[in-house]
This record gives structure tokens, C-alpha cells and sequence, in this order.
């Protein structure tokens, strides 16, 4: 038997990986499998096995699953086949006799507007009569660290995040709670809401990174509409731009706060800050 963790050439799949074989799980036993077999390479050298996983090849889905006690589902990019793809998975799992599937979702995925790709997929896993968890993973501290190089060129953060509380939790941290719905029992039915344990706003970020820079680096507030046009006037594309522009409307509404405590649970040690996150991505 073993655990298999799709996505394993992403950054969450492959830290995945990782704590499980730290935790003790031999690591014959886990399968990093991807969509790129020679990208999972690095995984092999411990002794963990990697199988072609292409979610649009029914073929691999099969070989990958074959004799899988637990999966790990790391959802897929978005893309207007990303509902299907995941049911294809489920429906991979299901005909393995998979006996748990541990999806990673987005927070409050049932009630936020912008990840009903996440719900549909969440109300699949129910239909499916699949022993499951969902892990409604909060968005990344890393998201907003990779920004610092752009915002400290431009001398300020500009967004229309307003007073709205985000959640941020370490990619290392919600693959630690993955690792551990997965090596230990009681989680199955389980929807895990994760964040971190120190929310912030923007202002606070920007105020935190002026700190430890030594730079004054004012975060400014603009209308959502305005915000758009200023992304697309500083080169970026239209998409991407309303993209950015929502994600700032969903932290304003509230939508990235998470006080759940679920991770920290999980993790079962204090969680990565704002601040620590910081000073790495400048180290």
C-alpha cells in the first residue's frame, strides 16, 4: 500500500513529499507523482518512488493509483476544465479502491464567489462516496514575499485591500498539515479551514517591510476600478490585472480571514509569521 501526492512537481506536492518521509513514513512507500515524470527525479534519490500522473490520460491515472492506501489531490490551475479534471481524478480514485482522498481546496470555498471551482469539486467528493478530507488551504504568505522586489523598485504597495484581514499561511506549514491527515486517524469527513495565526492588512505588511528594509514604503489604497487600470497602465495584461484587482476586493470583504485554528492544530507547532516570511524572502 501506499500514499501517492499528485502535483508533486508543484511547490506544495513536493514539500508534501517531504514531510512525510521526516515524519517517518518509509519512503518506498510514498509515490510523488506528476504530470512530467523526469521533474520528479529529485524525489527518487530518497528511495521514494514517481509515477506519470496526466490528468487527461485515464491510462496514468490508473498505473499512478494502482494499490494506493491515500491520496493526496493538490488541485489543479485554474482552467475551464478544471471541475472535469478533478472528477476525473475522484473517478480514478474511486475505481482504485482508494481508501482516503485528501483534497486541497481553497478557504471558505463554499461561500467564496471566486473559487466555485473548489466547491463543485468538494460537492464531487461527496457524491463520490470516497472516505475524504477537504484541506481549504489559505493563500500563500509566499504570494504576497515574491511582490517585495516590485514594491520596494516602486517605493510603495498600491491596492484595494482596504482594513481587510488576511490569513496568509507558509506553503511548508499546510504541507506539514497535509502530512499529518494523512499518517494519522480521525480526519475522515473532516473540512479543514487553514490559515495562519497572525492576521494582517496591508497597511501592516507594508509597515513590516519598511521595518526590516529600513525603507519608507507607504502602502496606498485605491477604488478596485482604479486599481485595475493602474496594473494594466504599469504593464500588466488585462487579465491579469482584474485577476489581481479581485483578489484585493476578496481580502477587503473579508474573504481571506481565517480563525479557525485548524493548522495550527495540525501542525502542532507555532506557524510561520508575516514577519519570519519576510525576512527570508530578503535573506
Amino acid at each position: 500500500m501506499s500514499i501517492v501526492i499528485t502535483g508533486a512537481t508543484g511547490n506544495l506536492g513536493g514539500l508534501t513529499v517531504d514531510a512525510l518521509v521526516r515524519r517517518g513514513v518509509e519512503p518506498s512507500e510514498v509515490v510523488a507523482a506528476g504530470r512530467k515524470p523526469d521533474r520528479l527525479a529529485e524525489h527518487a534519490v530518497g528511495g521514494v518512488r514517481t509515477a506519470r500522473f496526466d490528468i487527461d490520460d485515464p491510462v496514468t491515472l490508473a498505473a499512478a493509483l494502482e494499490g494506493a492506501q491515500k491520496v493526496l489531490l493538490v488541485s489543479l490551475p485554474g482552467n475551464p476544465r478544471r471541475v472535469e479534471q478533478h472528477r476525473s481524478a475522484i473517478d480514478a480514485a474511486k475505481a482504485a479502491g482508494v481508501g482516503l482522498l485528501v483534497y486541497t481546496s481553497f478557504v471558505h470555498a463554499d461561500t467564496n464567489r471566486d473559487h466555485a471551482d473548489h466547491h463543485a469539486t468538494e460537492k464531487l467528493l461527496r457524491e463520490s462516496g470516497l472516505p475524504h478530507v477537504v484541506l481549504r488551504n489559505g493563500v500563500y504568505l509566499s504570494f504576497f514575499t515574491r511582490q517585495i522586489p516590485g514594491w520596494r523598485e516602486q517605493g510603495t504597495i498600491v491596492g484595494a485591500a482596504g482594513d481587510g484581514r488576511i490569513s496568509a499561511a507558509s506553503p511548508a506549514d499546510l504541507a506539514e498539515a497535509a502530512a499529518t491527515v494523512l499518517t494519522t486517524t480521525g480526519h475522515e469527513g473532516s473540512v479543514y479551514e487553514l490559515g495562519g495565526d497572525d492576521p494582517f492588512t496591508m497597511s501592516e505588511l507594508a509597515v513590516e517591510l519598511s521595518r526590516q528594509t529600513g525603507e519608507n514604503i507607504p502602502y496606498v489604497q485605491l477604488p478596485v476600478d482604479e486599481l485595475r487600470a493602474h496594473l494594466v497602465g504599469a504593464g500588466h495584461a488585462e487579465v491579469a490585472a482584474g485577476r489581481r484587482a479581485d483578489v484585493d476586493r476578496a481580502i477587503a470583504a473579508g474573504e481571506f480571514l481565517v480563525d479557525s485554528g485548524d493548522l495550527r492544530r495540525l501542525v502542532g507547532r507555532p506557524l510561520v509569521t508575516l514577519s519570519a516570511a519576510i525576512a527570508q524572502a530578503l535573506g
